[in-house]
């Protein structure tokens, strides 16, 4: 785990190579053993394959989604807000650990945030996202994280660049 923690980069860049169904598979396992508080598993989540729903999603805000164009998966991740009041912390937790398993299967991703960002002046990103996908009324849009074959290489960060000062011991 820690080799994956340690090489993991952030991937804008995508081939045009599909995923096989294989590790499509291994992602949905990956997403339903996400651990949720009190294990109420609040969340939900919608894998787009399709290049024309992509593109879309790729628009849902004006910055940090374009790249979502040219993945070959995107996977929305929502949740109930009413089921429990951990639904962020439990959708986060389901982003990075999908983001880790696709790293240990050679793919490369990139969180998109969706919870409290704007399409436009009018409109959430949320609110787009769910007219474009159809989503029910009561879920939540946490994020979309993209996923494919990296077209780009991205060095680690070296054990000194880490910011060794932002941890204390026994106390601040």
């Amino acid at each position: 785990m820690i080799e994956l923690l340690r090489t993991r980069r952030s991937i804008r860049k995508y081939t045009d190579r599909r995923i096989e169904p294989e590790k499509i598979e291994i992602l949905k396992e990956a997403v339903l053993r996400s651990p949720s508080s009190r294990n109420i598993d609040p969340w939900e989540f919608i894998f787009v394959d399709e290049p024309t729903i992509l593109k879309k999603l790729s628009q849902s805000k004006p910055h940090g989604a374009k790249f979502l164009e040219h993945a070959t998966l995107g996977i929305v991740i929502c949740a109930d807000g009413g089921k429990s009041d951990v639904w962020v912390e439990d959708c986060s937790i389901a982003s990075i650990l999908v983001q880790m398993a696709a790293q240990s299967i050679g793919l490369g991703t990139c969180w998109i945030q969706i919870r409290n960002r704007m399409h436009d002046d009018k409109v959430t990103s949320e609110d787009y996202i769910k007219n474009v996908l159809n989503v029910p009324k009561q879920l939540k849009v946490e994020s979309i994280i993209a996923i494919g074959y990296p077209a780009e290489t991205r060095e680690p960060l070296s054990r000194e660049a880490l910011k060794d000062k932002k941890i204390r011991i026994n106390g601040y």
